[in-house]
């Protein structure tokens, strides 16, 4: 039986380090803004489209196309006809469906399976790293797809997000909502549902959101894994402060700040902050 190979997309937090040693092939999202296209999946690409993004310039953020899927399944064909591809949440991105469409031209000749995650950066780039690690170990494509579908309802995410503007922009809320929460001055916490951002609670300022936050946090019996997610790694006073809270809570876990990309981004903006839990489980 031939190994498994991972397919995945740039929304996975992954390091090229990591990808590179567990063979995941990767395939970016491409960012459109200000006439130029950028290709998502490095810290580079991130840094240029946060800083138009905080000029005000607006961006299209674009799956991967049927073709080029097309052109990678057949690509990855030529080594092993057992391929699992995982995705960025569908509510999200049109990734997962053109990664369908393009595994089309191999089906009967080729094992394909594609899962949505329900997830975008850590929570998508666990999944993607416990099915490789899988594969290394000669794990069949019935087995790690068995071991990925279980571990998708252990990942949460929650943010605060400082202004209702993106999620008008995005569809996530109602141009009245959005317009009556900017004049209330509410701030919106969101909660990843079913693959999709929807309105959680409503906060007034950023202190009750961090002490929302730490509640989330403190709900879990175990974590396997965490991180803090915010448009730039440098700790902001609101982030050191949700840090010494949550070391309060669970001194012996660290909590890594991981920057958010261009797709989370269009939906709430440059100023968001949130908490990704997978609370762990048992695998191979």
């Amino acid at each position: 039986m031939k190994q498994v190979k991972i397919l995945t997309d740039s929304c996975a937090f992954i390091s090229p380090e990591v990808a590179e040693e567990l063979d995941i092939h990767i395939m970016p999202l491409t960012i459109a803004i200000a006439g130029d296209i950028l290709f998502d999946g490095d810290s580079a690409t991130h840094a240029r489209f946060f800083d138009m993004q905080a000029q005000g310039l607006r961006s299209i953020i674009s799956a991967p196309t049927v073709q080029i899927f097309e052109r990678a399944y057949a690509d990855l064909y030529q080594e092993t006809d057992q391929i699992l591809a995982l995705h960025v949440s569908s509510g999200l991105s049109a990734t997962f469906a053109n990664s369908v469409l393009g595994a089309d031209t191999l089906r009967g000749r080729c094992n394909i399976e594609i899962i949505d995650t329900n997830s975008i950066l850590l929570g998508e780039g666990i999944l993607v790293q416990i099915a490789a690690e899988a594969a290394r170990k000669g794990k069949s494509l019935d087995e790690i797809v068995r071991l990925v579908r279980g571990l998708v309802p252990h990942i949460y995410t929650v943010l605060y997000v400082d202004t209702m503007d993106y999620l008008e922009r995005s569809g996530t809320v109602g141009k009245a909502q959005a317009v009556l929460g900017t004049m209330m001055q509410i701030k919106p916490l969101l909660f990843m549902e079913d693959g999709k951002i929807v309105p959680m609670e409503k906060v007034k300022n950023a202190e009750k959101a961090i002490d929302k936050l730490v509640e989330f946090v403190a709900e879990f019996d175990t974590i396997e894994q965490t991180a803090i997610i915010q448009s730039d790694v440098t700790p902001t006073e609101q982030t050191n402060i949700l840090l010494q809270r949550l070391g309060q809570l669970f001194p012996e876990k660290t909590f890594p700040i991981i920057q958010y990309n261009p797709l989370l981004a269009s939906y709430v903006g440059p100023k968001a902050m949130g908490i990704i839990v997978y609370e762990g489980m048992t695998t191979f």
